[in-house]
């Protein structure tokens, strides 16, 4: 399978795009900057542009078979309170534009990163993380993560969203724990690592098709 994968350069993208690799798949890569891919590999195609552009994602679209979605809202710090880098529709922008395209090239299979505490699952996490959602940036992400859930829910793509809880950064093997409804209870962490490997092993799994699990660890 062909696939293009979005945020390839992020702190998770970039983990997606190596188990991609590894797992054998011919990648197309979206990029504002291409030299933050250090990967040299007969297999990856790396495009520059960015997916707000259509025609750009059009381009990188070529002759693929799924997309997976690692895309998030970026702040200039990991602070909280810290200003936005980038718009606050820009998840749900990008995903109109995917689904705008999706079926002029053949496209129908989608894995899109989301977040624990988005939609219905705000119920689900910790109080204090809960206020510190409300009473931050953070918010803008969460308000356009579910944004980009409810177009995906309405599309006509195979869609799967996998929603971590919080992401720490780990190289050990972990148990993924996959929860519907709050059960089993989430974990609070899962490491970007174990993310990459859920995502990338979603595109396969059929039985993921038209869910949105929680993932821990």
């Amino acid at each position: 399978m062909k696939i293009l994968i979005l945020g390839a350069t992020g702190r998770t993208g970039k983990l997606v795009l190596a188990e991609a690799l590894r797992q054998g798949y011919e990648i197309n890569c979206l990029v504002r900057e291409p030299k933050k891919i250090t990967e040299n590999h007969i297999m990856l195609n790396i495009f520059k542009g960015s997916p707000e552009r259509i025609s750009e994602l059009e381009n990188a679209m070529q002759d693929c078979e799924g997309i997976i979605s690692a895309l998030n809202i970026s702040r200039k710090s990991d602070f909280p309170w810290s200003k936005l880098r980038t718009p606050s529709t820009f998840l749900s922008d990008v995903m109109k534009n995917i689904i705008s395209l999706s079926e002029k090239n053949k496209i129908n299979r989608i894995v899109a990163c989301s977040a624990w505490g988005v939609a219905e699952t705000e119920e689900e996490i910790p109080f204090w993380f809960n206020w510190i959602i409300k009473n931050s940036n953070i918010r803008v992400a969460y308000k356009d993560h579910e944004r980009q859930e409810n177009l995906l829910k309405t599309s006509n793509l195979n869609w799967t969203i996998v929603r971590p809880s919080g992401l720490i950064n780990l190289k050990k093997e972990q148990k993924i724990i996959e929860s519907y409804g709050n059960e089993p209870k989430p974990k609070i962490t899962i490491s970007r690592k174990s993310v990459a490997e859920f995502m990338v092993n979603a595109l396969t799994n059929e039985k993921l098709i038209g869910q949105a699990p929680v993932i821990s660890a």
